[in-house]
Formats: structure tokens, C-alpha cells, sequence
């Protein structure tokens, strides 16, 4: 199997466990160490670099800050995912380069998002970098740059929007 086809086959089983809401499926995927973070913006062009000193709309250092989200989504301390909102995300645009760690893979990802309680749809758009680490169980993240390019946001945000 090609470098491309391995890592779009991730990125796409990402994709499906956010919208089937398979939440250990999904965290399952990621590395112990692994990073998520998406910047703010800091004007009209330039996006925040650093989530140590400035402004992130979602910053994890590890998984355990992931699951700790996915703790909020799924046991009800999350009121804004209550009911859990409707995702489906398409994954386009893969490109992937090798190198000595694994495997660096960018792309863009469209997530629809439809909140129930609200009745209303959102659409989020994000040019994402991921690296993927070789482990015995197969790529996993260990790290997940999601820069999301509307982010005036008329809802709330989270993970399953991304």
C-alpha cells in the first residue's frame, strides 16, 4: 500500500468515528503524547503559532486532554452537545510526505454540523496537518493541526466540529 493510501486511509477512519460518534475508536487513533490544537487568529492573515502564550480555539497536549473532552461530550457535562449534534466530514485534498519520524499529511477537511436542539447547520472548513508515528497496532496521530478558515463561529465549537 502506497504512503497515500495509508495515510488517507486514517484520515478518513478519523473522519467516520467523529460522525458515527465511536469516540474510543476515534481517540484509539491517537499517539499518549499526542498534540491537537487549533489556532485562533491573531488579525485577518496571520494565525496564533505558539498555545503555550497565545489564544488557541482548541489546544490538547496529550490524549488525556482529549479524552477528557470526549469525557464532557459523552457524559453530559457538555450542555452544547446535548443532544449530540449531527457531523459528516469529507476529507479532500491529501497529500503526504515521508520522512525519517513518518509521515507528515495535510489536507482539507469540511465538516457539516447540525445542531439538533437548535435546528440549525453549520458548515466548518479547516486546512489540517497531521503527523502520523508507525506503531505495532498500525499510524496513529501524534499530532493534529487543525487551522480552521471561518472561524467567525455562530455556534459553539468542539472536537466532533473539526
Amino acid at each position: 500500500m502506497t504512503a497515500l493510501a495509508e495515510a488517507s486511509a486514517v484520515l478518513f477512519a478519523e473522519a467516520a468515528a467523529l460522525d458515527e460518534r465511536r469516540w474510543a475508536d476515534w481517540l484509539a487513533l491517537f499517539t499518549e503524547d499526542a498534540v491537537y490544537h487549533v489556532p485562533a487568529w491573531r488579525d485577518e492573515t496571520t494565525p496564533t503559532s505558539d498555545p503555550e502564550a497565545e489564544i488557541s480555539l482548541i489546544y490538547c497536549a496529550s490524549r488525556a486532554g482529549l479524552e477528557e473532552r470526549v469525557q464532557r461530550i459523552t457524559g453530559g457535562r457538555s450542555v452544547a452537545s446535548l443532544p449530540p449534534p449531527r457531523t459528516a466530514h469529507a476529507v479532500s485534498n491529501i497529500v503526504v510526505a515521508e520522512d525519517g519520524a513518518g509521515l507528515l499529511v495535510r489536507s482539507v477537511w469540511t465538516s457539516h454540523v447540525y445542531n439538533v436542539k437548535r435546528r440549525e447547520q453549520h458548515v466548518f472548513f479547516s486546512r489540517v496537518t497531521h503527523r502520523l508515528v508507525r506503531r505495532e497496532s498500525g499510524w496513529r496521530i501524534a499530532h493534529r493541526h487543525a487551522l480552521l478558515l471561518n472561524d467567525c463561529l455562530p455556534t459553539l465549537l468542539d472536537v466532533y466540529s473539526l
